[in-house]
């Protein structure tokens, strides 16, 4: 959980919120929309990608399968993080998580992010 939650303070504006309701299972957010949903040791995360890439990950990675509940259609991905994951795992998870940002963020706030990962 340290990881994720390292990479979600790097993203502008954007907050930890435990959902009280799920067994205190946390979501990243920004501006309150969601861009990750947590389990409490984040092994098992959701994030939103494009629906190509989307389509993409969930073909090519065993691990990830589209969300539940009608999201997988708008590009959501269920994912299970190894608790042994390497660092290159982790620097594409840290991609997924900027995207998923990006993708519902304010344009102000997600411009932001998509200038450094430009640069």
């Amino acid at each position: 959980m340290e990881r994720l939650e390292a990479i979600a303070a790097e993203l502008p504006e954007a907050v930890r919120v435990d959902i009280e309701e799920w067994g205190g299972h946390p979501t990243f957010r920004v501006r309150g929309k969601n861009f990750v949903f947590s389990d409490l040791d984040a092994v098992g995360l959701s994030f939103k990608l494009t629906k190509d890439e989307a389509a993409a990950v969930v073909a090519t990675d065993p691990t990830a399968e589209p969300a539940g509940y009608g999201l997988g259609r708008h590009g959501w991905v269920n994912l299970r993080m190894a608790t042994d994951a390497d660092e290159e795992r982790w620097a594409q998870l840290r991609e997924w998580v900027r995207t998923s940002y990006a993708l519902v963020a304010p344009r102000k706030l997600a411009r932001v992010v998509e200038e450094q990962d430009s640069a």
